[in-house]
């Protein structure tokens, strides 16, 4: 195999696959990545066994053929090249030269043969969709879901096709992120599935603002294919909640919020909360909200707000992180937060179909 093409491209795609690669295998195969070069064409693939993620780009192919590299190694040496172009010629025996300027390298690599093979997947079951809207909604529910591995079902993002909408929720246990779009849904396409949280991360990173990806199903895996990019991943097996029965019917109060002000208010508030056990106060009176954090031989913190509220007082203690994670993604002027009592769960919905549930904390 023998190919030249610019560090520049080499490098870009390299780092799109090497976030892929497994840390902890006991394949050795699954720490490299697999180049394949034919017809004016290297293809870059990388794989964990749960998610693989293949590049294409051009390339002046002078011999075709594949071969396998330790991914990170051979990242982290086109990173150092120069900025100029790279010929890269592999032997039958898998040791990989590269020269750029006056630049020499030789690594070793493995057969090609014994990377794992991507999954195929059936062509009528797919359904296409906006790559900038898709991505806003991955952003805006990612966060919400959980890292405790004891609950695998909860370490990822449900996407829930059905009734010509397309649902996404995650959801940790303490709060629950969902937003929803209209979308035309082939009538074979009805499905709901998990994709793990590592999918999620690379496809946030792999969507751009424009065009399209294309979304492939099967009964355990889902593909995602945009532009020169394909993501395919294993997806979390067991049943979702409902995660109907979590969101609250009724609200006794409605308070519309200025999202940037109280973002940054409870940001600032926020630096004097306990690293352990991090707590904010928010007090709700006539016409002004209170944001107040004290931690015992640090200190204490007070923000108000103007508010428009004529309710009963209330007194909500939030983990200040999950506060603000929904505020981070939105990009709505305003918020509304509808509460019902100081022990209930609180809604943060704004002008799209989107709304976030947050338990509040019970102190001592």
């Amino acid at each position: 195999m023998k190919f030249t093409l610019s560090k520049d491209v080499f490098l870009k795609n390299l780092q799109q696959v090497q976030s892929v690669v497994s840390t902890h295998s006991t394949l050795p195969i699954l720490f490299n990545v697999l180049i394949q070069a034919e017809k004016q064409e290297l293809v870059l693939t990388a794989t964990d066994l749960v998610v693989s993620l293949r590049c294409r780009m051009e390339a002046a192919v002078k011999k075709p053929g594949a071969s396998t590299c330790p991914a990170r190694r051979l990242l982290s040496i086109v990173r150092e090249l120069p900025q100029a172009e790279l010929d890269i010629d592999v032997t039958d025996d898998q040791v990989m030269a590269i020269q750029c300027e006056s630049s020499n390298y030789k690594l070793i690599g493995l057969a090609a043969d014994d990377f794992p093979a991507l999954p195929k997947f059936d062509e009528a079951r797919s359904v296409s969709l906006d790559q900038g809207a898709f991505k806003e909604m991955l952003k805006k529910t990612g966060y919400a879901a959980s890292t405790d591995e004891s609950r695998p079902i909860l370490n990822g993002i449900l996407i829930l096709m059905r009734d010509q909408k397309l649902t996404l929720v995650a959801t940790d246990g303490r709060r629950l992120a969902l937003v929803e779009q209209d979308i035309d849904l082939p009538q074979d396409m009805q499905c709901s599935l998990v994709i793990p949280t590592k999918t999620v991360n690379e496809l946030i990173k792999a969507l751009g603002d424009e065009g399209t990806v294309k979304i492939k199903t099967t009964s355990n895996l889902a593909a995602f294919e945009l532009d020169s990019v394909l993501i395919t991943s294993k997806l979390v097996e067991g049943n979702f909640p409902n995660f109907r029965q979590v969101i609250p019917s009724q609200c006794e109060e409605r308070i519309a919020l200025d999202r940037e002000q109280l973002l940054a208010a409870v940001r600032r508030a926020a630096l004097l909360a306990s690293e352990k056990n991090p707590s904010v106060k928010l007090l709700f009176a006539k016409n002004q909200l209170k944001i107040v954090v004290v931690t015992p031989d640090v200190g204490e913190a007070t923000e108000s707000l103007p508010i428009k509220y004529d309710g009963k007082p209330l007194s909500m203690v939030f983990n200040p992180t999950y506060l603000m994670d929904p505020l981070r993604t939105l990009t709505c002027d305003e918020v509304a937060v509808e509460l019902a009592d100081e022990l209930s769960p609180a809604v943060i919905k704004c002008d799209i179909p989107f709304l976030y549930v947050l338990m509040p904390l019970r102190l001592n």
